[in-house]
């Protein structure tokens, strides 16, 4: 279910993430996306899905990326420059009930401005919380991400606090979903940024979408 990587890209996924990684800005306006042609990693997932704390233990600092306090309410794309080799770009979560309505439309607008004209973007990470599973609205985002025409890898997060045996229910059942999606790769990740597990393979994914060296 899971591909296991070839050592050289495991060897080129540690060197590009052991590189600087820099706050670039954060757009609450597709005017406000930074311009150039550096290739672009997305990550988007539900609210509290641990986007934050992934892309810290990616690149190997703490508070690079900065969680909310109030889930549902940050309503920005946050970028970060990786070496001058490949952009991440750090997306706001959706599925929290609580978010006012005019909220929402603002995320969708954002969003949905971002995935559909955004050529730099090479592959999106779609978060799924590895304790539950796919929920209704990540079904409608693998919709989204199908229509948008942009590559999404599945990563299942927080697999460490997963109950015995539901990480594999999920995983199979993530694996089943890709299957149906023609954007999806085939492939599921399982990540915990608490034992830092499932690295590797990720970064050795997202460093074949980098410039090189």
């Amino acid at each position: 279910m899971t591909e296991i990587p070839e050592k050289d890209a495991v060897e080129k996924g540690r060197k590009l993430f052991a590189q600087p990684c820099d706050f670039v800005l954060a757009a609450a306006a597709a005017a406000q996306f930074p311009p150039g042609k550096m290739p672009e990693i997305a990550f988007i997932g539900r609210s509290n899905v641990g986007k934050s704390s992934l892309i810290n233990a990616l690149v190997g600092r703490k508070n690079l990326a900065r969680a909310s306090n109030t889930p549902g309410r940050t309503q920005q794309i946050v970028f970060f420059n990786l070496g001058q080799r490949l952009m991440l770009a750090d997306l706001p979560g959706y599925g929290y009930a609580k978010t006012p309505l005019e909220e929402k439309a603002r995320w969708m607008d954002l969003v949905e401005s971002y995935l559909m004209n955004r050529p730099q973007l090479k592959c999106i990470c779609l978060l799924f919380d590895g304790r539950h599973g796919a929920k209704d609205n990540d079904v409608d985002m693998m919709r989204f991400l199908d229509r948008a025409g942009v590559i999404y890898q599945i990563v299942l997060t927080k697999i460490d606090q997963a109950r015995k045996g539901d990480a594999d229910i999920h995983a199979r059942a993530a694996a089943e979903l890709a299957a149906q999606h023609p954007a999806a790769r085939s492939d599921i990740l399982r990540i915990s940024a608490e034992k830092h597990q499932g690295f590797e393979e990720l970064r050795a994914l997202l460093a074949g979408f980098a410039l090189p060296a």
